[in-house]
């Protein structure tokens, strides 16, 4: 899973870190309000751990910030501020978990693994993900590898029924009908011809195809070759 630390405390930061990266987890870290709030926006993270006191803004505000803007990603705050109010106010600031400093790093995990579990079927509903291709569906954005790619909307329509049906078999049928609403075969190579244009556009830095053509039978999307 994908998580965002924004701790400015070094030591902490590092702790958190390295564990959780120990436990496979994939981690991006901030070091100040700010710059947490901007890579919580812009990222397809499946978890940020925030601490309350942060300069520039403070995790409160953060928190606060990404709910208003429809950002329901699960929120742990990790703080020293241990007050019953305090925990109440960053529970209404719109996080989803509490945990006070010191901590034992096992229940830490615990927490970490507990959100995880959770449905997240807005977050899901916004965002697609295959290998390292993203299609963020409320912005209209496509990126490989962090790289942004411009696709016209014919193209994004394309890929996205492509990713929602990723490691299956999608035959030429179906994208007529699911991509260009054709319920009858035009007798043009505007399915192939979309196709190549899409595969060049991802394939940015020589990387490897996602798009596979299946021969007799269509195409699929997925990690590997």
């Amino acid at each position: 899973m994908k998580i965002l630390i924004i701790e400015d405390d070094n030591e902490t930061r590092d702790y958190v870190s390295t564990g959780l990266k120990e436990a496979g987890h994939s981690i991006d870290s901030a070091r100040d309000g700010y710059e947490g709030l901007l890579l919580a926006k812009e990222g397809t993270y499946n978890l940020l751990i925030v601490d309350r006191m942060l300069p520039g803004l403070d995790g409160l505000t953060v928190v606060k910030t990404l709910r208003a803007a429809n950002c329901n990603v699960p929120v742990l705050f990790l703080t020293t501020m241990c007050g019953i109010n305090d925990r109440v106010e960053g529970l209404n600031a719109g996080a989803d978990d509490y945990l006070v400093k010191p901590f034992a790093f096992s229940e830490l995990t615990a927490r970490v693994n507990a959100l995880l579990r959770r449905p997240r079927e807005t977050v899901e509903q916004k965002i697609l993900q295959v290998s390292e291709l993203e299609i963020n569906l409320m912005k209209r954005l496509v990126k490989r590898d962090g790289q942004l790619i411009d696709l016209q909307p014919t193209e994004f329509r394309l890929l996205e029924y492509l990713v929602r049906h990723a490691g299956q078999v999608v035959t030429r049928t179906m994208l007529l009908e699911n991509v260009w609403d054709f319920h009858f075969d035009p007798k043009t190579n505007i399915v192939e011809t979309h196709i190549s244009r899409l595969r060049s556009k991802l394939n940015v830095g020589n990387q490897s195809d996602l798009i596979h053509t299946v021969r007799g039978a269509g195409y699929m999307i997925n990690e590997t070759a």
